[in-house]
């Protein structure tokens, strides 16, 4: 009997060891439960969220940050203590522990923002809420074609190859003139003046004679013709002296042309010769527009290229022209080319001598561009701030070629699909030199020493 008790406790005592043992075993197996800390973007880390979703920007689902993953960059990255502050009175600080004498507080450290092992050099970090609050946006690097406009101004020409004058081809003196004022609008074939010319006279009465003897001597009378018609008179004209058998005392002169009548020499009762410019006549349904543009750009344009004109009171709509020439000189008093173009004139609303403003479309290679407000200039540097993530920025030194509209060309410092900061740039960096010169990185002269690519 004592001998069962006695087995009674031994097997109850495994028992409750063995419980024991398996509980133990059970808690050492089961991994605590995780802690959330926030939600991230995964190609954006900067953009944080406090519950699961898709990011507005990129749509890409967001993954958790929990609380043991980021304690342990925390742990790693030491901090540094930049100064001391008292708690109630921020604006009281000093560069070592102590007492604030106003108030008695005791001063509490205020500590850096210290950035991983794996970041640049120089960088710092903007927590995103500090980045809302200046008004931080960011952009993307982007490699394309970028185009420009090239701006000038240029003065309406007359087309040369559309005016034309009005000559005799006979001595003699004006009888009537028909067109009387420069300006005026002529068509062609419409009458502008008569001329009496005792010559003409003479060849109609000899084209008379030989055409009594028509039948016996032809050739005279063909001869007698043809001097007729080089003098310009036509055919109805001759074909009416043979009718009526009298010569035409006044030989009409025609517009050879349309156009308006911009010169004009011919006054009744003047004397003419075939060297007398009676009239000029310019078609100004076409003109040309001559331009002046810089020789550091004249490699831009080309013949043929288009081109577009505007008015100075922007009361008609832009005229669309196309580079016909380009003078092989340079002036040496301006710098510049003479840049013909060939345009339409509806309206005629373009004048001779009248100013105008043209406008080129250049266009050049793929390149990285940047919008212009991300490069901040100091005059013998040019920085931007590039996105690393988690808050995360590096002021980087670029080279900047040419402005195309709101963005530049970067030759060398970036690469395509980084993030850049595009707005706020002048507070990130007035961010970048307190840090930089409370933590003693650098003088805040010079804080965009960094990694350049």
């Amino acid at each position: 009997m004592k001998l069962l008790k006695i087995l009674a406790a031994l097997v109850l005592l495994g028992s409750t060891f063995a419980t024991g043992y398996v509980v133990r075993a059970t808690r050492h197996s089961t991994p605590p439960a995780r802690r959330v800390l926030y939600w991230v973007d995964p190609m954006h880390p900067q953009y944080k969220s406090d519950k699961p979703g898709i990011a507005p920007d990129c749509g890409m689902q967001l993954e958790p940050v929990y609380a043991d993953d980021a304690a342990a960059p925390l742990a790693s990255a030491p901090r540094k203590i930049l100064y001391y502050r008292d708690p109630e009175q921020h604006a009281y600080t000093a560069d070592k522990p102590g007492l604030n004498p106003e108030t008695g507080n005791t001063l509490e450290p205020v500590y850096s923002e210290a950035a991983p092992d794996s970041m640049p050099a120089g960088s710092i970090r903007i927590s995103p809420e500090r980045q809302q609050v200046i008004g931080v946006k960011f952009a993307a690097v982007e490699a394309g074609n970028a185009s420009r406009m090239l701006r000038t101004v240029g003065k309406v020409a007359a087309d040369e190859t559309r005016v034309g004058h009005v000559h005799t081809r006979i001595d003699g003196w004006i009888e009537k003139v028909l067109v009387d004022f420069t300006g005026d609008v002529v068509k062609k074939g419409q009458p502008m003046l008569t001329v009496y010319s005792p010559e003409m006279l003479a060849s109609q009465e000899e084209l008379l004679l030989a055409s009594r003897a028509r039948d016996v001597m032809p050739s005279l009378f063909e001869a007698a013709k043809r001097r007729l018609q080089l003098w310009q008179l036509s055919d109805d004209q001759i074909e009416q002296v043979l009718k009526t058998g009298q010569p035409i005392r006044s030989i009409t002169v025609h517009a050879p042309m349309n156009g308006y009548v911009t010169e004009r020499n011919a006054f009744p009762n003047q004397k003419v010769t075939p060297d007398s410019d009676l009239y000029t006549i310019t078609d100004l349904n076409r003109v040309w527009i001559v331009a002046d543009v810089f020789e550091s750009d004249i490699t831009s344009i080309k013949a043929g290229a288009p081109a577009n004109v505007t008015f100075a009171s922007g009361g008609a709509p832009p005229v669309a022209a196309r580079v016909s020439y380009i003078q092989p000189q340079v002036d040496p008093a301006t710098r510049t080319l003479k840049v013909r173009l060939d345009a339409a004139n509806p309206g005629t609303q373009m004048k001779p001598e009248m100013f105008v403003n043209v406008e080129f479309g250049v266009a050049t290679t793929p390149q990285l561009t940047v919008p212009a407000d991300a490069v901040l200039d100091t005059g013998d540097r040019q920085t931007v701030f590039v996105d690393l993530g988690n808050g995360y920025l590096e002021p980087r030194a670029v080279v900047v070629g040419e402005r195309f509209g709101d963005r530049v060309t970067i030759t060398h410092g970036l690469s395509v699909g980084e993030r850049v900061v595009s707005s706020g740039t002048f507070l990130v960096d007035s961010e970048s030199q307190l840090k930089a010169a409370a933590s003693g990185m650098g003088a805040p002269s010079d804080p965009h020493k960094g990694h350049v690519r």
